[in-house]
Parts: structure tokens; C-alpha cells; sequence
């Protein structure tokens, strides 16, 4: 299957003898292989196997290690995410395992699968017999190595720093890899298996709490916290603090030196284009522009009317020419008359008469004082309305129904208009006589006015309340959810009664209901004292709006109360504000030291083990000898290895820690390895390099002949 890779395969792999070992460091984190005797790896990726589909061929793919985001648009990953070899720190999918190796031992050079170099590969402390068996069947049955031997990374990294004089041969090993933390104790320059002590915590756990708190902390920002950026973050500006707890109290005050020790990642943003003010030449162009459409659709508008002109006078012709010949037909004879002209009697026709005169009016502009277009539209729409029914037939005394009807509408809406501009009037005197107020006493008027103002709101949220719950109350002195009978009030059921009983009264015979006017009462009876109608704002809310609006005018500091929709609450409201460069800014505070403050206290990501500090002591305490001095040249000598001890003021912290828990007085020496990283692959490439490493290894006749069983009790010796 076919690889996709950024790193280069190197070219001098058949210049090495068969001798020479290959070096692997097998890390939770990232895989390292060269050869032995050498200072550096030739290759180093990421130990994750991704294996998605090409979109348009549909062959799948494997990506190891660190993938191209260039190459990856070319395929899905939606069902195929990064899948680790490790579970924790021990192999287990030896499926991926195997990938791993097949691209590891591909970009060192080789060119078939059979691999004709000892290899000397890593494992953690105390790694299971399964996991190592299986990892010798497919080194030997696979790739048909002819030797191997397994270490611990740590071993061979404190063994790489003792012979550069970092450390003693007694001493202490604490390493927080990626997944893991282990302690191990060293007498006499071998590791004290029975005295080692592990937790489940490492640069994983760092990565993904700080990943959460930043996710937590700008939600609108998630898709950027991707694991690599994290991580990048996490390795930059993360630190380990001396007293946790001290600097937390710094961090909630908000000192100066919080401040300083805020670190701030500027996300991409791009600003809005600023628009610039437009030259004399253009305001001149846009307007001459203008005025052309303008004039254009003047003229357009001139020819509209002109043809509706022609159109109305025609009509209006024909009709008086349709009425002077009805004045010579006789009575009888007018419905075969008017049979092909589309009207039925002549009160029509002169009913159509008047609406095209009034069109044409209309249409020229020409005044009509308002008396007279009430008198018109009386005598001329509703021309049987003031007519005797005796002297009407069947046909016109439906018409006159309908006219009634009509004309009591319209006499409604012109009742409606006639009390809004009443209503308009009553309000700008009001706001002249506030004017006056303000005038006077402005600071006495301001505070009257937000009085008003509060009092209005909380008389127009009872109202609402009442409406919802009722105006009864369910025995707390709380209203409570009642039946709609309960809710109604004095007035609401006078209206039912009064609706019920003219159902009752019109149940039988002829709908007839609205031919007399006292019928219509009804309706004014039913509107009598309806508080609690729900069309239309009442006074309440009208004084409230207006005292709103006053208040903006007269207070720039005055915000009114959110009134948000019935599918839309007020923390849902969408933003007015425009983008500003500082929504793109992610501020690492206190998650700079809180996220690594886990490596001695895991409990705060709910995992109940001991820190760094602590396990220094379980490990001494499970030595079988409790020799004061042992101790003293342990604690003496402690190496700090691993990629998560990197961070500033580590040491300082484990230091004291560690001093917390020995005797007053007791030697403490805290030590960074010279590369945390790399030094367990060189201490691991000197080792393979020296004479006597054949003598670690067992080959692969001696495990087809003795078995995987042999492995139970295979010693590594890092002495030699």
C-alpha cells in the first residue's frame, strides 16, 4: 500500500555492514530509528497510523506519522481517524505496530522486507510478557531480523547522562513520557525493578485539559484548537508553578504581574475595509446619475397617468351615453337592454359612474374637502341605505344589507383615524409639557422619568403575568396554573354570557343578524371593559413606550429592557457589535501552569494517583533496604527525563516537594537530562555500538527453539 510522507528516505542503507544494529525508540509520543554508534536518528515521525480513502479512486492510503494538509484535501477522513499501537505505554495493535515499522524501516533505506540487521528496540518499565512476545514475533517471523534485544528508554537515558557526569550511579529516574510517569530507582548504575512505581499521567493528559479549557473558554473558536496547535501552545508557554496556589490568588486578583504573565495567540483576522469618503467628482457623478432616473421616471410616471386619464374619461362618456339611453328605454325593457353591457340595473351603473368620477379625480389631483367626500361616498356608495324597505325588492334588500354593513366599517375606520391624530396631538402636548419640566429641573425631571419608567414596567409585566397564569392565586400567594374559566374576569364573562345568549336568540330561522341597528350594540356591549383584551397595546404600554422613547432622547446612558420574541430570548439576541481584532484573541492565563499542575496533582482531571513528588517517596519506601545513606545518595542524584519535563521551574517544584517528605537536612539534587528527548536513542545507539551488546541479545534460533516462554526470564544487563 502506498505511503504518503513528508520525511526523506535515506540512500545509504547498503553501506552498513550486517553487523551494524539498528537503533528504534518506540515512544507512546513519537518513533525514532537510526543506527548504532551514531548521535542523532535519521528518521522521526509521529507513532499514529491514519488510513482514509482517496475521494476520487476510492484506494485507501496509509498516512503515517505526520501527515501533509496539503495532500490530505484528496481524502476522506471521516471514517478513518489517527489510531496509536499503544494502549498507555504498552503495544497491544501490533496491526498498526507492524505499519509503523514497515514505514519506519522504509525511510531508513531498506529495500525488501527482510531486515538483516540487529535491532535493539525500547519498552517501558516492566512491559508485559504478551506485549513483548508478540513484538519479537513479528520482528522475527516478519522481517526475519536475526537479533534482538529490548531496554527501557529511561534506562538507557540516565545511563547516557551518567557517563556524561550529569548523574550518579545511585540516583533516582523520573520520567514523564507521554501517556505515563515512572520513577525508577538506580543502585549501582541497574535499575531497581521491585522499587519502580508508574501513574497514568503524562504530556497526553497536559495536551487534552488544556484543549478543553480553551474550548471551554472561547467556544466560538473551536475549530482552531486542533491537537498539533495545542500542543505547540502547551510546549511554549506552559510553565510549572512554585506555590499553585499562590499563583491561582495572583491570577483571580488581577494584578500587574498576572498580567505580565499573560500570554495572548492572535488568531487570523482581517480588518473591514474602511470606506473612504467619495471625491466632488463622484458625488457630482452619482447625482447627475439621480436626477436622470429621477427624471426618467417622472416622465414615465407623467405618460402612466395621462393614459389613465384617456382611460377614465372614456369610461365616464360611455357611461353617461348608457345612462341618457336608458332615460328613453322603457322599464320594462331595461333588463334585455343592459343584458350585453355587464350591468344589471342602473343604480349600478350610476354606482360605477361615481367611483370612476372619483378616480378621475383622484388621478388630477384635484381638492375635495373632507365633508364632501363623506357626503359623497354616503349618497353615492351607499345609495339605498336611506331607502324605505317597503319600497325596495328582494334583490335590492340584500344590497342594502351588504351597503349597511360597509358603511358601518367605514364609518369605524374614520372614527379610527379621527381618534389617532387625537391620540397624536394628546402626545406632543404631552412632550411639550415634559419639555417644560425638563427645562426647569432637568436632574429632578430625569429621575421622575426613570421612576415612571420602572413603575410602567413592572405594571406592564404583572399584566402579562396575569394573562399567562391567571388572576387567581393557587393558594401560596403565588399565581398558579388554572383552567381558562377560572382566568376569566368579571368582564370576560359577561361577554360569553351575551355571545351565548344571542347564539341562543339567532339559533333558529334566518340568519338575519346586523339588518337593525341595535344589533350592533352587541359588539359594543362585548367591548365594554376589556381589560384584558389581547389586540393592541393598551395605555400602560403606550405611557411606557413613550416614556422610553423619551428617555433615549434625553439620556445617553438609558437602555431599555430587551422585549424578546416568543421563539427568541433575550441571551439569544444577535450580536450588533461589529468583529473587533480582540474577538480573535486567545489570552493563556491561569491555564498556563494549571494544565501541568496535573503531573502532581492528577485529581484534577479525576484520576486518583500520586504526583511526581509523592511517587519519589513510594518508590524509595518500596526498597527492601532502608539504609538512611542509600537514601540520601538517591534523593542526591535525580535525573528528570521525558518530553513533559520540560517545562519551566519543573525542577524547583519537584525539589521542594520532594523536601517536604525526607528528614530536615537530607541531600536534594534535581537534574535535567542534556536533551529529554533524544538522549534515551543515544544512550540506546552507544549501548547497541559497544563489543559486548551481542551478548544482550537472543536470536532468532534461540526463539523458534526455546519459545516465547524463554522471554519470561530474558535480563537486560546496562552495565557492561
Amino acid at each position: 500500500m502506498p505511503f504518503v510522507s513528508q520525511i526523506k528516505r535515506q540512500t545509504d542503507y547498503n553501506l552498513y555492514s550486517s553487523t551494524t544494529p539498528i537503533v528504534i525508540d518506540n515512544g507512546a509520543s513519537n518513533f525514532r530509528i537510526g543506527w548504532a554508534g551514531e548521535n542523532d536518528p535519521r528518521v522521526i515521525f509521529r507513532n499514529i497510523v491514519q488510513r482514509p480513502r482517496h475521494k476520487t479512486t476510492g484506494e485507501t492510503v496509509s498516512i503515517v506519522g505526520d501527515h501533509d494538509t496539503t495532500l490530505l484535501k484528496y481524502f476522506d477522513c471521516s471514517r478513518s481517524g489517527p489510531r496509536s499501537a499503544f494502549d498507555s505505554n504498552v503495544v497491544y495493535q501490533f496491526e498498526i505496530m507492524e505499519y509503523i515499522l514497515d514505514f519506519g524501516f522504509d525511510r531508513l533505506g531498506a529495500n525488501g522486507s527482510e531486515i538483516d540487521h540487529p535491532v535493539l528496540i525500547t519498552e517501558c518499565i516492566l512491559n508485559p510478557v504478551q506485549s513483548r512476545s508478540k513484538m519479537a514475533e513479528l520482528l522475527f517471523e516478519t522481517y526475519g531480523v536475526p537479533s534482538v534485544a529490548f531496554g527501557v528508554d529511561a534506562a538507557f537515558s540516565y545511563k547516557y547522562n551518567q557517563q556524561n557526569g550529569i548523574c550518579d550511579k545511585d540516583g533516582l529516574a523520573i520520567c514523564p513520557g507521554f501517556t505515563t510517569t515512572h520513577v525508577i530507582p538506580f543502585i549501582d548504575g541497574e535499575p531497581v525493578y521491585k522499587g519502580c512505581s508508574r501513574t497514568n499521567i503524562g504530556g497526553y493528559h497536559v495536551t487534552d485539559y488544556l484543549k478543553q479549557l480553551l474550548s471551554l473558554k472561547y467556544p466560538h473558536h473551536m475549530a482552531r484548537f486542533t491537537w498539533e496547535k495545542v500542543e505547540d501552545l502547551k510546549m511554549e508557554h506552559c510553565y510549572i508553578a512554585t506555590d499553585y496556589a499562590s499563583e491561582a490568588r495572583l491570577f483571580q486578583k488581577g494584578t500587574k504581574e498576572a498580567e505580565e504573565k499573560t500570554r495572548c495567540w492572535q488568531l487570523p483576522w482581517v480588518p473591514p475595509p474602511v470606506e473612504e469618503p467619495p471625491s466632488e467628482e463622484e458625488i457630482a457623478r452619482k447625482a447627475a446619475i439621480k436626477e436622470r432616473q429621477g427624471q426618467r421616471l417622472r416622465e414615465m410616471a407623467e405618460a402612466k397617468r395621462s393614459t389613465r386619464i384617456n382611460e377614465l374619461e372614456n369610461q365616464l362618456r360611455g357611461l353617461e351615453f348608457l345612462l341618457q339611453q336608458l332615460e328613453q328605454v322603457e322599464e320594462s325593457e331595461i333588463p334585455y337592454f343592459l343584458k350585453d353591457t355587464g350591468y344589471v340595473s342602473r343604480q349600478e351603473i350610476e354606482t360605477a359612474l361615481a367611483k370612476a368620477t372619483q378616480s378621475l379625480r383622484k388621478v388630477k389631483g384635484e381638492p375635495k374637502g373632507e365633508q364632501a367626500e363623506v357626503e359623497e361616498k354616503t349618497d353615492e356608495k351607499y345609495p339605498l341605505v336611506n331607502i324605505p324597505d317597503n319600497m325596495l325588492t328582494q334583490d335590492q334588500l340584500r344590497e342594502k344589507r351588504r351597503q349597511m354593513f360597509l358603511k358601518t366599517t367605514s364609518d369605524g375606520r374614520q372614527r379610527a383615524k379621527q381618534k389617532r391624530v387625537e391620540e397624536d396631538l394628546e402626545r406632543e402636548r404631552k412632550n411639550q409639557l415634559d419639555e417644560q419640566k425638563r427645562l426647569e429641573n432637568p436632574e429632578l425631571y430625569l429621575g421622575e422619568m426613570r421612576t415612571k419608567y420602572k413603575e410602567l414596567c413592572e405594571k406592564v409585566e404583572q399584566r402579562k403575568r396575569l394573562k399567562t397564569n391567571g388572576n387567581h392565586s393557587n393558594g401560596n400567594g403565588m399565581s398558579g396554573g388554572v383552567g381558562r374559566g377560572e382566568r376569566l374576569n368579571a368582564a370576560q364573562r359577561e361577554r360569553m354570557r351575551l355571545l351565548t345568549t344571542a347564539a341562543f336568540d339567532r339559533g333558529k330561522g334566518e340568519d338575519n343578524f346586523g339588518a337593525k341597528d341595535e344589533d350592533w350594540q352587541l359588539y359594543k356591549l362585548m367591548s365594554k371593559d376589556n381589560d384584558d383584551d389581547d389586540e393592541g397595546p393598551d395605555e400602560d404600554e403606550t405611557e411606557l413606550a413613550r416614556v422610553s422613547s423619551r428617555l433615549q432622547e434625553i439620556d445617553p446612558t438609558f437602555v431599555p429592557k430587551p422585549e424578546p420574541g416568543p421563539s427568541q430570548s433575550a441571551a439569544d439576541m444577535p450580536r450588533s457589535r461589529p468583529l473587533t481584532k480582540e474577538d480573535f484573541q486567545i489570552l493563556l492565563g491561569v491555564e498556563r501552569f494549571r494544565c501541568p499542575e496535573i503531573l502532581f496533582h492528577p485529581n484534577l482531571v479525576g484520576i486518583d494517583q500520586a504526583g511526581l513528588d509523592e511517587m519519589a517517596g513510594v518508590s524509595m519506601r518500596r526498597l527492601s533496604s532502608k539504609d538512611q545513606v542509600l537514601e540520601e545518595r538517591l534523593t542526591n542524584s535525580i535525573l528528570m527525563t521525558g518530553g513533559s519535563c520540560l517545562y519551566p521551574g519543573l525542577s524547583e517544584r519537584l525539589e521542594a516537594g520532594i523536601r517536604m517528605i525526607r528528614p530536615c537536612g537530607s541531600p536534594i539534587n534535581v537534574v535535567r537530562a542534556l536533551d529529554p528527548v533524544l538522549d534515551a536513542w543515544r544512550g540506546a545507539s552507544l549501548y547497541a555500538a559497544a563489543v559486548q551488546f551481542p551478548q544482550q541479545t537472543f536470536s532468532r534460533m534461540d526463539y523458534f527453539e526455546k519459545g516465547e516462554d524463554w522471554l519470561r526470564g530474558y535480563q537486560f544487563q546496562y552495565t557492561l
